[in-house]
Formats: C-alpha cells, structure tokens, sequence
C-alpha cells in the first residue's frame, strides 16, 4: 500500500527516505537488516538538528580533495546507498574519476545483481565480480572486485561497519566514512570522517567537485595538510551536547 506523505509534513524528507528504503526491502535491494541500521542514522540525525554543519562541510571538502589526489579511489555502495544517493554518487564518480563497487554484509550474488540493476539505471556501471579477499576480514565485505577495493588507496565507505574500515586502513588503505555516529568505531578510526546525512553529503560533496577538480595537486595537499579528523570528531560531539542541552532548557522554559 502506497503512503501518502503531505510535503507540508516536518519531517517530509525523512519519510520520503523511509518510504524509499521499505520498498527496496520488497524488491531485494536492501537487506530488512538495513532499516535497522538507517534508524540508528537517523537518531543521530535527529540530534544533529537534521541540518549539515560546519564540520561536515569541512570533511567533505577533504574527501574530496583526497580522492582527486588518489591513483585509485573507489566509491564502496551496498543497498542502502544505492538507494538514497544513486544520482549524486553517478556524478561524483565521473567528475572525480572514481570506480563505484557494490560491497554488501549480508550476501548473496542474486542481491548483487539487483543492486548492479537499479545502478545501470543511472548511468552507474559498478563493479561486482567478487573476484578478490580482504585478508584478515571474516564477513562477506572480505568478498571485493580485483580491479576496486583490492587494488583502491582511497576508498569512501558510506554506511560502513567498523570492522571492514579497521582491515582497509591495515591494508594501507586511506578510508573516507559517512557516518551520523561520531562514537562508532568507523568514525573513530577512518582517515576522514563526514557526519552527515548520506543523502546531504554525497550532495556536497558533488559540488566540492565542481569546485576542486581543476585545482592543482599542491593546493589540494594544503587542504588535506590542514585537516584534523579528530578536531571534526570532536566538534560534532559537542554539537550534539548542546543541541541536547538547548532542547532541555526550552522543556524547562515551559513550567
């Protein structure tokens, strides 16, 4: 059954994304488990004001800047991605020259397939040959393609688990996370860490690229020499201290 979701609603954006998300439940592209894992994101976003910061602007300006200086960058999108950020992440990959690669925990080549369908529909020819291991890693997101991840310097892990970020830095990887939870192992140990809605962020990050891709290799290095990841780590923490504690003083504001 179709819902009707009035765009008058305050939290239009966010149902819309809901509705996406279920759907794709029903047709194989993300896995039940992902509803899960989108509901822990977006409590943390609820408590970021549901808005980009600051800080976020600041680590996306970086990932970009770190891809274009890349050999090798690859986009990571498992189901979740594929669905809320299909066209940014087709524009992102062409103007920073990057290969998209399907990589997913919960298995199965038929869900592979599906997620490779609903890409090519937007221009989008990701890799999917499961071809090659991640050494040290015991999930399936040890399974990547030989001419991506496997062979990648910098890889942007939208939606990641902490576990896969953890063997990617071990292989000498650069690992760019897009994470809500400033807390979680992977936003603590990737190299640069967005905290920001994927949707807003990919967005972003597009037209950094705009802005970035002619810039030359000395001024983008500038940009990456002053980034401090545990700065931006630091700063979304406190962001959400005090939007808690605003919300708090508006409650007592009441009585």
């Amino acid at each position: 059954m179709r819902v009707h979701i009035p765009k008058s609603h305050p939290r239009y954006e966010s149902l819309i994304i809901r509705e996406k998300l279920v759907k794709a439940v029903a047709s194989g592209i993300v896995a039940i488990h992902g509803l899960i894992a989108h509901g822990r994101g977006e409590a943390f976003d609820y408590i970021l004001g549901e808005k980009t910061h600051s800080f976020a602007i600041e680590a996306e300006r970086a990932a970009v800047a770190s891809m274009l200086l890349a050999k090798n960058p690859v986009i990571s999108v498992n189901g979740n991605t594929a669905v809320l950020a299909p066209k940014e992440i087709a524009e992102l990959a062409n103007l920073i020259d990057a290969n998209v690669e399907i990589n997913i925990f919960h298995f199965s080549k038929k869900r592979i397939r599906r997620i490779k369908e609903y890409l090519k529909r937007f221009a989008i020819k990701p890799l999917d040959s499961c071809d090659a291991v991640l050494e040290g890693l015991e999930s399936s997101r040890r399974i990547v393609d030989r001419r991506g991840i496997y062979v990648a310097d910098v890889v942007l892990v939208p939606l990641e688990d902490g576990d896969r970020c953890e063997i990617l830095k071990t292989h000498g990887k650069k690992v760019i996370a897009i994470d809500l939870n400033p807390l979680s192992r992977t936003a603590l140990m990737a190299d640069i860490t967005i905290v920001d809605n994927v949707t807003r962020a990919f967005r972003n990050m597009v037209e950094f690229a705009k802005e970035l891709r002619g810039a030359s290799k000395s001024y983008l290095s500038e940009i990456l020499a002053g980034y401090d990841n545990n700065k931006i780590l630091r700063d979304s923490i406190i962001e959400i201290c005090n939007y808690l504690k605003k919300k708090a003083d508006e409650v007592m504001s009441k009585q």
